[in-house]
């Protein structure tokens, strides 16, 4: 037998066969195997199924409001609209107008691959935007549901764009049925618009010392809109998402509280001659001695005489108020860009030269807000100056009251008086001779006044300067007004020399709105009135919540010193310092007023004029202040003051149907002519320059 060879036979038994292999005895195990691992997952698949019938019958509602809290399910503030500012006859003068943020939900728009180009297509074409400045933030952030796309446009817009939707959506169902195939519309999907409002101010820059502006979230800043922020904002309203009883996802809205409108005391077409005729000489004089403006400042306020109220108040450095931190209106682009050489916004001190020091950065930001807030301020009640001149009827009228002065007195002036171990001179050094009580103030003699507040004395003459409101805000309902209580001498300060300097309104410092509103009450009968800016407070459709009344002070003098004042004044515009403020056939008063600027020497002086018409019954006052005109000889200046006075009155009078009095010279007439055709003129040449403009856009 071969080795190896199998003979069937067991090798240690070889008498016994050899068994063979049985392969089937695992299989039972293997199946009982397989049962446990059916029964394993049969008895999961039965205990998920409880669970779930179990969390049904027992959560249902829990997690039924989480599923729907997935959804816009939160609340959303509803914008209120801020109230109008209207002038004294109902024209607008601020308003805001609904417009809207094009807001993209980028999420959205990326659900489907074939919207994005369809979308992205209908912001570029139906609104100003930059396209790729969006293309890169949606790769950036493709799961953003609010990017700001476009900023505040108009309701124009937003209908141009539904329309271009709703045209989008014809053609894509015209061209699925066409083809035959499902429509599965235009694709523009993830733009929606959020609602605000916009301040619109529709004159530019008329009135806006007066105005102001408004900031972020309708703050007020400056003016009116500063001081009455409070009755022009509203209240936000809201729109709710809630879950009622059924679990059905339900929206509720609390209206938003739009503000109240207010009603000004100005004028508008008194202010748009005043604003006309300041430019005039602000532009003549501009270049007249050395190159800038016309003067460092000129202020002007028109007030009715009987109740404070501010008829006109402006300045010579505007701006627009929709758009108050252009400085294109007072500066060259040259200076303009080196402010901006180092920064772009003085409110976020964003730099564009990186490698600036904090100095250099430090400088242009305080250099831009500077420049800012110097146009921003209105001269008429935050600057303060010595009045001059124009305060010598306040020095009569203080001395009549006490009966120190009559009119029989006269004093003699030899062109200074010895005060104090000091010379004071008059400003006419050469003297005025014997000088008269009336005389004094029309030719404007500052020994007659240091004589007669000698006889007064300091303690009566701090007493009335505090009753008059000198040293006193004047609480007009501006914002702004500076204060002037450091300003004035007290009865412990004035000593001789200074009560003789402030008798000729030297030596103390006040604001135009204090002084105008102080002279008003030397010619109205004695009676001070709080310079009033707001007569009436309406609600959005117009009814009346509260009508606001002038609001009478004191009285300063009687009615008798009052007459004479008005006496001494008229004079003075008859045959004395004011008679180039008279307009054409029109008897007015008035005083004139210049004083040397601190240091003394310097060459600087502020001329003024206060006026008031007509002349037997004055209603309407008129005060010019010119700070350091561009002239050679600033304290001959006071001309121009009276000029401008006088230009305004000229138009301002006929339309307050105040009528002549005095018959007109030939010269006046044609004054009058020239200056009408040189309106007609002006006015034609702006719809031209109108015309020409439209028709190249």
């Amino acid at each position: 037998m071969v080795k190896g060879q199998n003979t069937g036979q067991n090798s240690r038994n070889p008498q016994r066969p050899a068994k063979k292999k049985n392969t089937t005895r695992f299989r039972p195990y293997m199946r009982v195997k397989l049962v446990v691992f059916c029964f394993i997952v049969i008895a999961a698949v039965l205990g998920l199924m409880g669970r779930l019938i179990y969390i049904t019958s027992t959560s249902e509602e829990k997690y039924k409001k989480q599923v729907l809290s997935q959804q816009k399910y939160d609340s959303t503030t509803l914008p209120y609209k801020r109230g109008s500012i209207l002038d004294r006859n109902g024209s607008t003068m601020a308003y805001s107008e609904k417009v809207y943020n094009v807001i993209l939900d980028t999420k959205v728009m990326l659900d489907d691959e074939a919207n994005y180009n369809p979308t992205l297509n209908a912001l570029d074409l139906c609104f100003d935007v930059d396209i790729e400045a969006i293309k890169a933030y949606v790769a950036e952030k493709p799961n953003s549901q609010y990017y700001k796309a476009a900023l505040q446009v108009s309701y124009d817009e937003k209908a141009a764009y539904e329309a271009y939707v709703e045209e989008q959506e014809k053609l894509a169902e015209e061209a699925a049925k066409a083809a035959g195939v499902k429509n599965t519309g235009a694709h523009i999907k993830g733009i929606w618009f959020e609602e605000e409002y916009l301040r619109k101010y529709p004159y530019k820059t008329l009135a806006s010392d007066v105005l102001g502006f408004t900031g972020k979230d309708n703050a007020g800043q400056f003016g009116l809109e500063e001081y009455y922020n409070d009755v022009l904002n509203g209240t936000t309203g809201r729109e709710y998402g809630y879950l009622n009883a059924d679990s059905e996802l339900k929206r509720t809205i609390k209206p938003a509280d739009n503000g109240h409108t207010i009603v000004s005391t100005l004028d508008l077409n008194i202010q748009t001659v005043v604003e006309k005729v300041i430019d005039k000489y602000n532009e003549e004089l501009r270049d007249n001695y050395r190159t800038g403006a016309g003067a460092e400042n000129i202020g002007v306020i028109m007030m009715n005489v009987k109740d404070g109220s501010v008829l006109s108040m402006a300045t010579n450095e505007r701006y627009d108020s929709s758009n108050p931190y252009d400085l294109s209106l007072y500066y060259t682009q040259d200076t303009i860009d080196a402010m901006k050489e180092i920064m772009v916004n003085a409110g976020t001190g964003e730099v564009i030269a990186e490698n600036a020091t904090e100095e250099e950065k430090s400088n242009a930001i305080s250099q831009y807000s500077y420049e800012l807030n110097q146009i921003w301020r209105n001269f008429c009640l935050s600057d303060t100056y010595e009045p001059g001149s124009v305060a010598k009827p306040f020095t009569v009228a203080m001395c009549l009251e006490e009966g120190v002065v009559s009119e029989n007195d006269s004093w003699v002036c030899n062109g200074s008086l010895y005060v104090g171990g000091h010379d004071i001179s008059c400003h006419e050094t050469s003297g005025h001779g014997t000088v008269g009580l009336s005389y004094s103030i029309q030719e404007s003699c500052n020994v007659a006044m240091m004589y007669m507040s000698e006889r007064l004395g300091a303690e009566d003459f701090a007493k009335y300067q505090n009753s008059f409101g000198f040293g006193l805000k004047s609480n007009i309902d501006l914002t702004g007004e500076a204060r002037t209580a450091s300003l004035i001498h007290t009865i412990d300060t004035m000593g001789v020399t200074e009560l003789a300097t402030s008798s000729f309104g030297q030596g103390f410092q006040v604001t135009m709105t204090q002084m105008a509103a102080s002279f008003a009450s030397l010619v109205n009968g004695g009676y001070l009135y709080q310079p009033q800016m707001v007569r009436q407070i309406l609600d959005e459709n117009g009814n009346v919540v509260q009508n606001i009344e002038p609001l009478l002070i004191k009285q300063t003098v009687s009615a008798e010193t009052s007459a004479k004042i008005v006496q001494y004044c008229n004079a003075t515009v008859v045959d004395g310092t004011g008679e180039k403020a008279r307009p054409a056939g029109y008897a007015i008063g008035g005083k004139t007023g210049t004083s040397e600027t601190l240091p003394r020497g310097n060459g600087d002086y502020v001329v003024s004029f206060m006026g008031y018409a007509p002349a037997d019954d004055p209603q309407v006052l008129i005060y010019v202040v010119m700070d350091r005109p561009n002239v050679e000889d600033q304290s001959l200046s006071t001309k121009y003051a009276c000029w401008i006075a006088r230009d305004i009155l000229s138009e301002v009078l006929p339309y307050m149907n105040i009528f002549m009095t005095e018959e007109l010279t030939e010269e006046e007439q044609q004054a009058i002519t020239d200056r009408q055709n040189a309106v007609i003129e002006d006015y034609q040449n702006k719809r031209d320059e109108e015309a020409a403009q439209a028709s190249e856009n």
